[in-house]
């Protein structure tokens, strides 16, 4: 019985430390800086230092935010093109500088979303009073509002809800039917997504 608990551990920790994260890989991609050029490579991004690197042939550069409008990738963990774009925002206090933002969806509601890093303790259903911790990516996510203002969003399902009070008996009907989860990035993106495709 022991040894079945000391394999199902080990077999645990394997995945934490195995888990791929998109900002770990180089991306087919082009970025376009600010002075309107346009530069195609494989691209690799972070989001916690706001700073993407090109690679074209064997040459390298770095960008920060300051000097870049935007780049796009195709994500080969997700199966999708991810473009992020550099906006001005105050990450604190009140002074607003350049950081990534990935535009997740636009229109009536716009979402913008960043990455971050952060430990997570999780319980274990294999034996009885286990936990471990592992790294993992949280989306932050934000609105872009009409008058350019990028609000930071806090809250959780019957809050996005409440945004979308105008249809939210639709948007409730259109996740449930699919099996959808505001929890989960792009089940959200496709909620948003229906509920903006109501006032095209």
């Amino acid at each position: 019985m022991r040894i079945s608990f000391l394999i199902a551990s080990l077999l645990i920790g394997v995945g934490a430390s195995a888990q791929e994260f998109a900002f770990e890989f180089w991306h087919e991609g082009k970025v376009m800086l600010e002075d309107g050029t346009t530069l195609k490579g494989s691209v690799k991004y972070d989001m916690q230092t706001d700073l993407v690197q090109l690679k074209i042939d064997d040459r390298y550069e770095s960008f920060t935010a300051r000097k870049v409008l935007s780049f796009e990738i195709y994500d080969k963990t997700v199966k999708r093109y991810r473009n992020v774009y550099s906006l001005p925002y105050a990450i604190s206090g009140t002074y607003k500088a350049p950081v990534f933002f990935e535009l997740l969806e636009e229109g009536k509601i716009t979402l913008l979303c960043r990455e971050a890093l952060e430990y997570r303790t999780t319980s274990s259903s294999f034996y009885y009073y286990s936990n471990f911790t592992r790294l993992v990516v949280v989306y932050n996510y934000f609105t872009l509002e009409e008058n350019g203002d990028i609000v930071p969003f806090v809250g959780r399902k019957n809050d996005w809800l409440d945004k979308m009070n105008d249809r939210r008996e639709e948007v409730q009907n259109y996740a449930k039917d699919r099996k959808l989860d505001f929890d989960e990035k792009y089940d959200l993106v496709q909620i948003i997504t229906f509920y903006n495709s109501m006032f095209e």
